[in-house]
């Protein structure tokens, strides 16, 4: 026996040379002579399990095994063979007998931990790796294997130390600096992540996944130019490298908006077709595809990247949010509800989600909830400026609450928005433009409308009209879509200046640099509105026109620029800023002589035709439920709505519901999709079909649609409500020569409708003449709106010089005043 064991000894020594088949050939010789020799059984298991012939390995130890029962190493070696053939009870099994006879047995522990690992236990795991390290304390790997559990866990912080701990005792260790670095960029620590990212590829320069993380890391500081070279190297390196072909996409992506450069978003959607080529299966390639595909104005292309990234990842939350926003932006609300709420079951904390199932809920008649969901946003993120102005838009539109209500939340914008910093040196920025007279006013306009868009309606005309003698005109355009409008809109100004992509803070400086004496927001609380700029104070003078309906609760917007009766004197507590009310409506129609004739006649049958084309979102609760009682006080009456939103079945039936549940039946009621009138001249041709226009109550009131009907010589009653958003049509009406329709409740509004109703021969009358008294009236007077604005700021600006900010004394009512 004393030589067998020799023997085997010797075929040790070779097997640990690395000679393994001459260490196999000893051990082979053993067991002829001692079939059962257990240290031989082991060795040769051992070797056998080396050299791939796993099955033969397994039959070998658990001989070994049985010759021996009390050696831990070869249950140890046994559970290793076990685990190979996805045998993992029982390699667990064989690894819990060798801690049984050793407890101090580091490596049994360390395999325990794998095994674990792979059964989807990963508590057990981690307590079997710390016991390795414990029994090891200057061992790099149980801190390594801790800190990849802890990484699947989510639980980052604890990661990063594990690999720290690693990196501390095995310098070299690659694997640990780079998953370290990994966890860095995953816990948006990207000063961390790049330092992390230097050690690496100062150790090792030509890795390609250190070139990955260095890029990942500088685009997380928003250096998209070096994150973008970081990947290319990577790609150099290991050109099948899905996920730098990813990271490069996202690179190009962001240099794209940077610039903006569409040119880059083809980069971009190039390199997801490349990670995908290399990753079929790859849905982070296709849902930041479909990112691309969105800015790059194709929101069919980017529902379709969307939804093949949840065929192969069902879990995908990105995917499922960006799918609810894209589909919002197709005009389908409900889906878009279905799928943002599918993404917060994944990930609760989604702000962006619950942004988009706000503005879904809105476009469905459900105010309150959008609200639920704008606070929620706010909840889990409270310096999220587009969920505040959401909600404060929904607020104000629905005229949810007291006044006081909402302008305690929008004088809150700004606190949350701005750090106490920045609100200070905004209060206490220095000016240094010169006097007005002997030159011309520097007037800047700031908006994301300068496109297709209901504002650009009205500000196209005053832009043409300013008196350039006395007015230099900027535009600073917050929105990167850009149209026919868009073009005409610049030819018109000396001054156009794209704001898209700059920080608030670059955008200020900018604006600042132009010298620019008075600032004018366009927006408001509304998309692509830039409040960040005006918070931080960029010109001397700044003021809120036209865009929006309620105050912008900033300290540094001076001035709302209304008028007496869409801005009353009661109107004073509901304003953080000074209103500063013209002597003439606040705005100005363009009625074009190219509209369709006024070709109204009425129903042979005797119909009543009635009718709103409003966006569904005016239409409140409120409002169609005076529109039902009016409709059961007139019998003949029938009541037609168009818009887009009738597009949707969901829409459709909301509203027959509603009126049904009131006693109006469903065939009463038409509702027209408004895609299915396309253009313009067919829209105004549609007027022709109303006898009398019926505007929304209860929360913002009809402005172009109003201004429409009365050009198409259709009466508009509307109600003057208590704010600004309720009153637009007053002052429209007032302007307009019509202050007759104006009512002062809800009771007046329906007894207005019925007098109009039952006097045929009078709204048969007014319509010949109409067209050519509104055209006639203030409303129509661009001109008039120009002077009255130019004078408006050349007193603000006097005022600036002289070191006040008061508010100018009230101007006089161009009209009868609306009663509300």
């Amino acid at each position: 026996m004393d030589t067998l064991n020799a023997a085997v000894q010797q075929g040790l020594l070779l097997h640990q040379q690395g000679r393994v088949a001459e260490a196999m050939a000893i051990y082979e010789q053993v067991l002829r002579n001692a079939p059962e020799h257990p240290d031989a059984l082991h060795y040769l298991g051992v070797a056998c399990r080396q050299t791939g012939r796993t099955a033969q390995a397994l039959d070998l130890l658990a001989r070994a095994v049985r010759a021996r029962p009390d050696a831990p190493m070869a249950h140890n070696n046994l559970g290793n063979a076990r685990l190979a053939l996805g045998q993992l009870e029982e390699a667990l099994g064989c690894f819990n007998r060798a801690i049984e006879l050793a407890p101090a047995y580091a490596g049994a522990h360390n395999n325990r931990g794998g095994v674990l690992v792979r059964l989807n236990r990963p508590e057990e795991a981690l307590a079997a790796f710390r016991r390795v390290a414990e029994l090891e304390p200057a061992g790099a790997d149980p801190w390594y294997n801790m800190g990849v559990v802890l990484q699947e866990l989510g639980r980052l912080d604890e990661a990063a130390d594990c690999y720290r701990q690693a990196i501390d005792r095995a310098p070299a260790f690659f694997e640990a600096r780079i998953n370290q670095a990994s966890v860095l960029i995953r816990q948006k620590r990207f000063e961390e992540a790049l330092a992390a990212g230097q050690q690496a590829l100062g150790r090792h320069p030509q890795s390609a996944e250190a070139h990955h993380n260095w890029g990942l890391a500088l685009a997380g500081l928003e250096r998209p130019r070096e994150a973008l070279q970081a990947q290319q190297e990577a790609l150099r390196l290991r050109p099948d490298y899905a996920q730098a072909w990813l990271a490069c996409g996202d690179a190009h992506c962001d240099l794209a908006e940077t610039l903006p450069d569409p040119a880059g978003l083809d980069e971009a959607c190039a390199c997801y077709q490349q990670a995908l080529a290399l990753r079929p299966g790859f849905a982070d390639a296709h849902c930041n595809w479909g990112i691309a595909e969105g800015r790059r104005g194709r929101p069919e292309a980017a529902a379709l990247h969307y939804r093949q990234a949840l065929e192969i990842q069902q879990d995908h939350a990105q995917a499922r949010g960006n799918l609810g926003a894209t589909l919002l932006e197709l005009g389908r609300p409900e889906e878009a509800l279905d799928w943002s709420l599918r993404a917060l079951a994944l990930r609760p904390d989604f702000a962006d989600s619950q942004v988009v199932c706000g503005n879904a809920s809105q476009l469905l008649g459900r105010p309150r909830e959008a609200l639920r969901h704008y606070e929620q946003a706010l909840a889990l993120k409270p310096d999220f400026a587009l969920a505040d102005s959401n909600r404060l838009f929904v607020l104000a539109y629905n005229e949810l609450g007291g006044a006081g209500e909402y302008l305690d939340a929008a004088r809150g914008w700004e606190r949350r928005a701005l750090t106490q910093a920045e609100r200070r040196a905004a209060s206490t920025r220095i000016f240094h433009n010169g006097p007005a007279a002997g030159r011309r006013l520097r007037v800047g306009y700031v908006s994301g409308d300068f496109c297709q868009h209901a504002v650009s309606y009205f500000i196209e005309r005053l832009f043409a009209a300013h008196d350039r003698s006395r007015v230099e005109i900027c535009a600073y355009y917050t929105h990167d879509l850009e149209d026919e409008v868009t073009a005409r809109l610049r030819a018109l100004v000396e001054r156009w200046t794209s704001l898209a992509g700059l920080s608030d803070a670059a955008a200020r400086e900018r604006i600042e640099a132009d010298g620019v004496d008075v600032l004018i927001d366009l927006s408001g609380h509304t998309a692509h509105a830039r409040l960040g700029v005006f918070a931080r104070r960029a010109a001397p003078v700044q003021a809120h026109y036209i865009g929006y309906f309620a105050s912008t609760g900033l300290t540094e917007m001076d001035y709302w620029i209304g008028d007496a009766v869409v801005t009353p004197k009661a109107a004073d507590a509901d304003f953080s800023e000074h209103l500063w009310r013209l002597p003439r409506v606040w705005m100005c129609y363009d009625g074009k002589a190219d509209a369709p004739a006024v070709d109204w006649r009425p129903a042979e049958d005797g119909t009543l035709r009635l009718g709103s084309f409003n966006s569904l979102r005016k239409l409140s609760p409120q409002t169609l439920a005076l529109w039902a009682r009016i409709l059961c006080a007139l019998p003949q009456g029938r009541l037609l709505l168009k818009t887009k939103e009738l597009a949707q079945a969901e829409n459709r039936e909301r509203i027959l519901r509603c009126m049904q549940e009131a006693g109006v039946a469903p065939e009463r009621i038409e509702l027209l999709d408004g895609s299915t009138t396309p253009d313009w001249a067919s829209h105004m041709a549609c007027y022709n079909r109303l006898d009398i226009a019926l505007d929304p109550i209860g929360g913002m009131a009809g402005a172009t649609t109003t201004c429409d009907a009365i050009w198409m010589a259709v009466p508009v009653v509307t109600l003057a409500g208590g704010r600004m958003a309720s009153r637009a049509a007053a002052s429209l009406l007032t302007a307009a020569g019509h202050a007759e329709w104006i009512a002062s409740d809800e009771a007046d509004y329906l007894a207005k409708v019925v007098a109009l109703a039952r006097d045929a021969g009078g709204r048969a009358a007014l319509r010949p003449a109409a067209r050519g008294q509104m055209a006639q009236s203030a409303l129509c007077d661009v001109a008039g709106l120009a002077r009255g604005l130019e004078h408006a700021y050349a007193e603000m600006f006097g005022r600036w010089q002289e070191g006040r900010r008061a508010a100018p004394p009230s101007a006089p009512s161009p009209g009868p005043a609306a009663a509300g």
